[in-house]
């Protein structure tokens, strides 16, 4: 009211007067952008103007200069390192459970092995080869359904939380008009409207560039949505949530068929030989535990789903209740029933199922799982980013089974050394793949929400807590496999070549840690071109690195070439955070001394989220 008096009685000189100039947008504290790599290609540079910007001069304010090798993650806000405030809280409340539930797994399938261990020899070997045979083939999936599930759910859910979500009924009629980013899903003439509303809510000053590959993944297939079922409560649909579900069902089925189908001519890959005594309870086994691959890869895409959520303690309950019941139905169904290894393999499928169970009982009360239309669900999506990572798998799998090829060319002391040590170095990777989970989540999470401080403050502080937990597991490893190497094995021989690459196993820690932390954040970043041709990349470093070192070094050489390997894997992963500072031309010598392969990955993913720290 006392604006438009004083605007009545203005003097005429103030009407002439220039309007005053328009009040500037307060620089942004920009500690990581999404980028598009094309765009940097050509000079383009970062949306916020470079380092002359407002945002760059603040940047280098806050960071104290500007950043081309990544190190800096290491020691930004390093006095928090070992803070519980809220983000270290919310680390830790992600980490430790999904710790908890990889661990578990392991554990229960040592008591698993023990009883089978009693039916003698014959068995315990058989079911050796088939539980190989299985894991060799789940191995394929679940690396890739897992990690996109956990990022896509996470971008997604956080947009809905952002931005709001639209209510529909059972016809698909849209409901609330006041909701943001309000549209039928079912009507594609209104998927226009609702990508504009989705890439302006939470920002009114969002630019075209500005929306995150998540934020427009979900505006090309279908608007958020919450389903309203009648006589229920508001549950959101999460289309990822679904997608991913049917992904899993689709590839546990398979493998189901897979199993069944090809049983035999695996086992025989195996070496398992057609008048082999293991012949008979091996593909019993391997039969039986084929059934229960649908259970499975249904599991883990729910793990992925509520580690999207945020909710690793849920898996971890549902995990521990299924081993439960497998440890408790082992000597009743294998020694009480006298049903031997198809016992043991019932015992195991019906735990798998009940872990499906309970976690799709916790699931359908937190979400919608059915679509309201075919078209929200992001099955081009999760194809593209799972072929990528499969070749990551392929790639490291290939890696570590030389290694053990190359092991067992120098003899059975050497061997059995080298499985000693692997299985040591490679289990400690489950306390690292906490820190991986925590840091995938929330950096995916951030982004969708445009919260770029979070994600630079969410990966120094989980770099930081790898390099800590790393530190502590080369002193815990270095004491321990020195003196405790006889908890393994009796044979002197043995113990004597397993000393010799305790340096290695205890003193790679660090660098595994780093490696897998790094993986978690990649994926939060969408970033699973490079996670892939990277990967590829460091294969070709390590393989003849392992040829060479193996026929010159004998076991000691394997364990250096799978040094430089974990070294390379952390090495650029880390470039890879500070070779976008600069001038594309600046990062692509390191880039090209790697390997040519890293170059791929500045070209083939142009809408991948890169982080600017």
């Amino acid at each position: 009211m006392e604006e438009h008096q004083s605007a009545a009685h203005a003097t005429p000189e103030a009407e002439q007067m220039p309007p005053p100039p328009p009040e500037q947008k307060q620089p942004q504290v920009v500690l990581a952008v999404a980028v598009a790599p094309a765009a940097a290609e050509n000079g383009e540079g970062p949306a916020e103007g470079g380092h002359g910007s407002p945002a760059a001069k603040m940047e280098t304010a806050l960071l104290g200069g500007p950043r081309r090798t990544g190190l800096h993650l290491f020691v930004m806000n390093l006095r928090s390192v070992f803070k519980l405030d809220e983000l270290g809280a919310e680390v830790l409340g992600i980490a430790v459970p999904a710790s908890l539930a990889l661990t578990a797994d392991p554990l229960a399938s040592l008591i698993d092995t023990a009883f089978i261990g009693r039916l003698g020899s014959v068995e315990i070997a058989a079911v050796g080869v088939a539980i190989a045979v299985f894991n060799q083939v789940m191995k394929v999936c679940i690396y890739p359904l897992v990690s996109v599930t956990t990022s896509f759910v996470a971008e997604e859910d956080s947009i809905l939380s952002k931005d709001g979500a639209k209510v529909v009924d059972e016809e698909g009629e849209e409901k609330d008009p006041d909701q943001h980013a309000a549209v039928a899903a079912t009507d594609p003439e209104k998927q226009q409207s609702a990508e504009e509303a989705t890439k302006n809510n939470g920002d009114s000053n969002a630019e075209p560039g500005d929306a995150s590959p998540a934020e427009l993944a979900v505006a090309e297939g279908c608007a958020p949505a919450v389903v309203r079922r009648k006589s229920s409560k508001k549950r959101r649909f999460v289309s990822s949530v679904t997608s991913a579900l049917i992904v899993g069902a689709f590839l546990g089925l398979f493998q189901t068929v897979l199993l069944v189908a090809a049983g035999k001519p695996l086992l025989r890959l195996m070496g398992v030989k057609s008048g082999s005594s293991m012949v008979i309870p091996a593909l019993r086994y391997l039969t039986l535990r084929a059934l229960g691959a649908p259970a499975v890869l249904l599991s883990l895409a729910m793990q992925g789903v509520f580690r999207g959520f945020k909710d690793t303690k849920t898996p971890l309950y549902a995990t521990l209740a299924g081993d439960l019941a497998n440890i408790v139905l082992d000597p009743i169904l294998i020694f009480g029933c006298r049903m031997g290894v198809v016992g043991a393999a019932i015992a195991h499928v019906l735990s798998q199922y009940l872990i499906t169970l309970i976690m799709l009982s916790k699931l359908v009360r937190k979400v919608d799982v059915v679509p309201p239309s075919l078209r929200c669900l992001k099955f081009r999506r999760f194809l593209g980013c799972g072929f990528l990572l499969l070749g990551r798998v392929v790639a490291v799998t290939f890696c570590v089974t030389m290694a053990a090829s190359l092991a067992a060319r120098h003899g059975p002391t050497a061997m059995a050394a080298f499985q000693i040590c692997s299985q040591v170095w490679l289990a400690t990777s489950l306390l690292a793949d906490g820190l991986a989970v925590a840091g995938q989540a929330m950096i995916a999470s951030a982004f969708a929400r445009k919260d770029h401080y979070k994600v630079a403050a969410t990966t120094a502080r989980v770099l930081q807590l790898g390099v800590v937990l790393g530190a502590a597991l080369t002193v815990i490893l270095g004491l321990g496999m020195q003196f405790g190497a006889g908890v393994f094995t009796k044979d002197a021989a043995v113990i004597r070549t397993v000393q010799k690459g305790v340096p290695f196993v205890a003193g790679t820690q660090t660098l595994n840690t780093l490696a897998f932390v790094f993986d978690g954040i990649n994926f939060g970043a969408s970033d699973y071109a490079f996670s892939a041709y990277s990967m590829v990349g460091v294969a070709a470093v390590s393989i003849p690195s392992l040829i060479l070192l193996s026929a010159h070094g004998g076991f000691v050489g394997i364990w250096i070439a799978l040094t430089i390997y974990m070294s390379v894997r952390a090495l650029a992963s880390t470039w890879r955070y500070g070779s976008f500072f600069g001038s594309s031309e600046q990062s692509r010598p390191f880039l090209l001394s790697t390997t040519l392969f890293f170059f791929l990955t500045r070209t083939r993913t142009s809408s991948i989220q890169y982080i600017h720290l």
